[in-house]
């Protein structure tokens, strides 16, 4: 989680993007919830890997979460940005044992998983059309072979999602170890965790790989945007949206059990956050965040950032948290 998501702002310009809210949850959240439903074993611990800029609000977020989910939360920082590798080995004290390491910017859905513990690592990936934009696994049956970066040949259409479980996370430490004590790094002096797979590989280490049903990018405005009517469309109100006083709801929308809509035209694909206020205003293809007041205004395509309030407006906004446009 130590990156800036610097595509995603200015939402992501005080709220970290994996604790961004998507349709009622964070991200993290998300991916953490989907983890306790699907894996075969409960999971018991969550080690997140933070940037050093990270304030008291975030981990007080992911402390909540993790109580919410019966799992002990325990936080290590990258102090510099050297690449997935380096992230991860910042979290060297924890690599024992089994456990999934996961990138916290997608969202994603998958089937339970019945049986992990007969590969050494399951890379989980999601066939795409055009693989030369993603790193992918180059199988051989059931057996991954290889690990390729933008192949710029059709090799393989499985794409790398960045969720990966691992057997022995000790090996996985000792293959990281490698890449730095034989300074193996890619463009701009990082360290990637695909090179301590690949690594791992070439020592005989048994790598299968598992689908994913859908995977979601958050990493830009727009995707966010696509992701959240994705969201809307496949995730239906939980129970009756709540009262909103004198107004037209026009589904798909999500809206938090604790906002206020009154006096309103919402929808469609709108997404109003807990606590937000929308009155006197139309909306659609939009998302007010967590405490944001609308009143008064015409939008689409907007996002609305957290505590922000807007009055007065007619168009397409895209406003940061703490903001005022009046």
């Amino acid at each position: 989680m130590a990156g800036r998501g610097k595509r995603l702002r200015p939402q992501s310009s005080i709220t970290p993007k994996p604790l961004m809210t998507v349709r009622g949850q964070c991200m993290v959240e998300r991916i953490i919830e989907k983890f306790t439903q699907t894996l075969p074993q409960r999971v018991t611990d969550g080690v997140f890997i933070l940037g050093p800029g990270f304030d008291r609000k975030a981990y007080d977020i992911l402390d909540s979460v993790c109580a919410r989910h019966n799992i002990e939360a325990h936080y290590v920082i990258q102090e510099e940005a050297r690449g997935t590798a380096h992230a991860v080995i910042c979290a060297q004290d924890f690599l024992e044992g089994e456990g999934i390491v996961v990138y916290a910017d997608t969202v994603f859905d998958m089937a339970p998983v019945s049986q992990l513990s007969e590969s050494d690592v399951v890379a989980w990936v999601k066939e795409v059309e055009d693989p030369r934009r993603f790193g992918v696994a180059v199988r051989e049956g059931d057996r991954v072979v290889a690990f390729v970066e933008k192949p710029q040949e059709l090799i393989s259409n499985e794409a790398l999602i960045g969720i990966y479980y691992i057997r022995n996370l000790e090996k996985l430490r000792a293959a990281i170890q490698v890449l730095f004590d034989e300074n193996i790094h890619g463009k701009g002096g990082e360290y990637y965790l695909t090179d301590a797979f690949d690594w791992m590989l070439k020592q005989g280490l048994v790598f299968r790989t598992a689908a994913v049903q859908a995977w979601l990018d958050c990493g830009t405005l727009d995707a966010f945007m696509d992701t959240t009517r994705y969201l809307l469309d496949h995730e239906p109100q939980n129970g009756p949206i709540p009262a909103c006083l004198n107004s037209i709801i026009i589904e798909p929308v999500y809206i938090a059990p604790d906002a206020v809509v009154e006096h309103s035209v919402i929808g469609p694909y709108v997404s109003v956050e807990a606590g937000a206020q929308v009155s006197s205003s139309i909306v659609r293809n939009s998302i007010v965040f967590e405490s944001a007041n609308v009143k008064n205004s015409v939008l689409y395509d907007s996002m609305i950032g957290a505590n922000s309030t807007v009055r007065g407006q007619s168009s397409s906004l895209n406003i940061g948290d703490y903001s005022n446009l009046s």
